[in-house]
């Protein structure tokens, strides 16, 4: 290996990775909108808005046929890929790549560990953990997975737990981490833009910035996109069941529903607005503070003994049942388990998928200065972490509510949207912790949408980390916009039905991203073959392998190893040339 012609990659590691001549390449249009992608997502999401106020029941039927059509052609693709992913992040991890920084040599992490930790989990999934929380583990214990338990049974709540546990813990966060590290040492350690695209540079190379790298980051717009205004619906949709649900409205309809979407919109692009350090570190402490405060209080008001006990219990079934979780297709149980899947563990993945670009980005900005092993450490575990004990607290004590006969559901189905509220009910104080949920759903929501504002504001200047407010309030506004006109044009005895369509667009748009994400993974181990600390470390190993080897032969067992300049050096070279002219 000719050390020459690695020269400027090695000295990366210690040097600033801006004065590249790849960080040049992609840096020079820095922070100018980039007209084609912004032009042409922009355009398409007006053009999806138009549609669904036109003909929302064309747009309902066509997204619906596409959904069920990814998942029976390719739902065994998502369980595939997704358990590959996992097992990829933690090879990483252990692997002698885990101490490379994100980052140049010795650089410190940009947030505290409590703060990067808290904006990391707010973005990824924290509106889905008050929606989910009590609603899927009762379901599964309610309707077990075909073949797995008899319902209502002690072995359907074991099995309850596991797969909630294995929906909601490492396969979404190992998702998340590979578009996060991408991005993350693209950026950081190597100087490139921000961009999913230049992630590619070491497979597709200067195409990165051509037609096909603006594909793949028009590709991570439009599902951010529609990825954010289905969870602005949702959480609406919670925020209204939980003010009607304790009787302080009544059948709120669509001037209610708009107005709750509004008022969150201006909050989150206010939040977006303010950056990152300020808005979404604020927000992101601040609902982590609440959500601890209220599972506390379950912990305490609930069944804590049967909590305490259902902890360990939901880790041995979750590892004793994971083999067979993973295993799960169409083909393991016929039609009622292609069903089944499609409602739960494949649907889960293709919307895990269309959240990767901008949770994998948000992440990725956030995590400069970490190793590789501390970043996979936080992201994959830490949350996982707290899914686990979150999922035990409420689902454990709303299983045990329905035993008891506190908690009644209708024809044994479980409603998401007011689920929380209803196990709030049996205990005390549930005024005000339906109070403080309602505040949860709408922080939750306000600190992940302004992150996805920050993110399409990012791939739309071309990879800048600080985009401008013009950018972020237009991604914002249109975001609000897209679950607005959703919401507006759906039934107001049903308006969760309004999102059905939107939610299977981003099924759909998690297909080709799939495929995104397999490269990606063969870029970035591409990538940190050649990484600097990787190549000093491989030559150190042939030099000291070489030297150890001579000093055998010419010494015999006696020597030790001397670092000098060499005659070539052009330090060596100056001195021989002023003795000489001397």
């Amino acid at each position: 290996m000719a050390m020459e012609n690695n020269a400027e990659t090695l000295a990366l590691g210690v040097t600033d990775p801006s004065k590249t001549e790849e960080a040049r390449q992609d840096r020079h249009l820095e922070g100018k909108i980039d007209w084609i992608v912004f032009g042409i997502t922009s355009i398409s999401a007006i053009a999806f808005i138009i549609w669904g106020f036109a003909s929302q029941a064309t747009l309902a039927a066509s997204a619906s046929a596409a959904q069920s059509w990814v998942i029976i052609n390719f739902g065994w693709f998502f369980v595939l890929t997704s358990t590959l992913f996992v097992v990829f992040v933690l090879w990483l991890a252990a692997s002698r790549y885990g101490r490379i920084p994100l980052g140049r040599d010795g650089e410190v992490p940009e947030f505290r560990t409590v703060s990067w930790v808290a904006m990391m989990f707010s973005a990824g999934m924290g509106i889905g953990l008050m929606f989910f929380g009590v609603a899927e583990p009762l379901s599964h214990y309610m309707t077990p997975p075909p073949g797995s338990a008899a319902p209502q049974s002690s072995e359907a709540m074991q099995v309850a737990m596991a797969t909630t546990l294995f929906h909601w813990t490492l396969h979404p966060w190992a998702m998340y981490a590979i578009v996060g590290l991408a991005i993350a040492y693209g950026t950081f350690r190597r100087g490139r833009s921000q961009l999913v695209s230049t992630a590619f540079r070491p497979l597709i190379g200067k195409h990165a910035n051509g037609p096909l790298g603006r594909v793949i980051d028009m590709m991570a717009i439009f599902a951010t996109l529609f990825g954010s205004a289905a969870s602005l619906g949702l959480g609406a949709l919670q925020i209204a069941g939980g003010l009607e649900y304790n009787g302080w409205i009544d059948n709120p309809g669509k001037v209610f529903y708009l107005a709750i979407v509004t008022v969150l919109t201006i909050a989150f692009v206010a939040s977006a607005v303010s950056g990152i350090g300020k808005g979404i570190q604020w927000l992101s402490n601040v609902n982590m503070i609440l959500a601890l405060a209220l599972a506390v209080f379950v912990f305490l008001v609930g069944p804590t003994l049967l909590m305490l006990n259902l902890l360990p219990t939901s880790i041995g079934v979750y590892i004793k049942l994971l083999p067979e979780m993973m295993a799960r297709t169409s083909a393991s149980g016929g039609p009622q388990m292609d069903s089944w899947l499609a409602s739960w563990t494949v649907f889960y993945w293709a919307w895990w998928i269309s959240w990767t670009p901008f949770v994998g980005m948000f992440i990725a900005r956030i995590s400069r200065g970490r190793t590789i092993r501390q970043f996979v450490s936080g992201v994959l575990l830490v949350p996982s972490l707290v899914s686990l004990i979150w999922f035990t607290l409420f689902g454990g004590a709303s299983i045990d509510a329905v035993r008891d006969g506190s908690l009644l559901l209708v024809d044994g189905v479980v409603n998401s949207n007011n689920a929380l509220y209803q196990l709030l009910n049996g205990y005390p104080l549930a005024s005000l912790t339906s109070v403080l949920v309602m505040v949860l759903v709408a922080i939750f929501f306000v600190s992940g949408a302004d992150a996805a504002s920050l993110v399409m504001g990012t791939l739309s200047e071309r990879g800048t980390t600080e985009p401008s407010r013009a950018t972020v309030i237009f991604w914002g506004g249109l975001t609000g916009t897209v679950a607005a006109i959703m919401l507006a044009i759906g039934d107001p005895a049903n308006p969760g039905a309004a999102l059905t369509g939107l939610q299977n667009l981003t099924i759909v748009v998690s297909l080709p991203f799939v495929v995104v994400m397999v490269f990606l993974c063969l870029a970035l181990y591409r990538d940190l073959r050649k990484d600097p600390m990787m190549l000093r470390h491989l030559r150190g190993s042939e030099l000291i392998e070489k030297a150890v080897l001579y000093g055998a032969v010419k010494h015999g067992e006696e020597f030790y190893i001397v670092v000098q300049e060499t005659k070539s050096s052009p330090k060596h070279a100056r001195e021989k040339e002023h003795v000489s002219g001397s």
